[in-house]
């Protein structure tokens, strides 16, 4: 067995928590495993896991060996899946959870354009603003926006979300247009989100934070809600790219303010460290990098 197999059948004894389940998996003898592990263990010169009787613990040099191991592994499985059936058609499952509004308003084109080149992938889309668990749940990616990465998973950012402030011409026509930001605490601001003394963080000429306090006229966790009722005259809408990017296009929406500043938010795909990265996932990681950097 070459050394590459050895690692393969190290990170199975210890994902499986044991000698017998990795045998069970491998379909291989229980003994060849734990001959393999003894022989591992040699030529590291290293105890990898404390099996004594009654004890089962992967030691410090164990658990440093399993993560390069998995990382080595990845790759070679990637390699083969890449070129050993790279004439041949995707196929398999892909599950990526996506922000409701941001999904919605901006990727369905996108996700059925890719689902439509890739028809023997099995695509699975979850629009839900929840925090999914990567590491627990069913998912091969995440797409979050945030301020920053959280450094839970791998992550990478994709893109920006810019937000700006709008509202109708049919409000403005019946409410000055604010030109500072106390005059706009006069009038009547629609958020995002349930608080009832709301904070919008924008920035002062001199890069500093410039947190803005309110109590909203309409609250809602839908842009989409948000947009229509800045479109029907409710009031002024901060609003993120990705919702106002049409109607503003179309004329129908006019910036308020449009000299304040406010910090951009990230796009980032998630991904667990655990999951292995195959060819469905690379394909659609490049394709998201393309629309969100576009």
């Amino acid at each position: 067995m070459g050394q590459i197999e050895d690692l393969r059948l190290f990170v199975h004894v210890v994902e499986r928590g044991g000698i017998s389940k990795a045998a069970e998996k491998l379909r291989i003898a229980k003994s060849a495993v734990s001959r393999r592990l003894g022989l591992l263990e040699e030529r590291y010169g290293s105890r990898l896991i404390d099996r004594t009787p009654g004890v089962w613990n992967v030691t410090a040099s164990g658990r440093e060996l399993h993560q390069r191991a998995m990382r080595v592994v990845g790759d070679v499985d990637e390699i083969e899946d890449d070129f050993a059936n790279a004439s041949t058609n995707l196929a398999g499952p892909l599950s990526i959870s996506v922000p409701r509004d941001f999904g919605v308003a901006f990727l369905i084109d996108t996700l059925i354009t890719f689902k439509e080149r890739y028809p023997e992938i099995q695509l699975t889309v979850d629009f839900d603003d929840r925090t999914v668990d990567l590491s627990r749940e069913n998912y091969d990616f995440a797409i979050r926006i945030a301020p920053e990465a959280k450094g839970e998973n791998s992550e990478v950012r994709i893109g920006s979300v810019r937000h700006g402030l709008y509202a109708s011409q049919t409000y403005l026509e019946m409410h000055p247009e604010p030109l500072t930001l106390e005059e706009l605490r006069a009038h009547k601001l629609l958020y995002f989100g349930t608080a009832r003394r709301a904070i919008w963080d924008f920035v002062t000429d001199n890069g500093k934070p410039q947190p803005f306090e309110f109590q909203p006229f309409v609250n809602s966790n839908s842009g989409v809600f948000l947009l229509e009722a800045t479109l029907k005259g409710l009031g002024i809408g901060r609003l993120p790219d990705f919702i106002a990017s049409n109607a503003l296009a179309k004329g129908l929406l006019i910036p308020v303010l449009p000299r304040v500043s406010e910090p951009d938010l990230g796009i980032y795909l998630v991904h667990s460290e655990g999951r292995r990265f195959n060819r469905r996932m690379r394909i659609f990681a490049d394709e998201m990098t393309r629309v969100c950097f576009s």
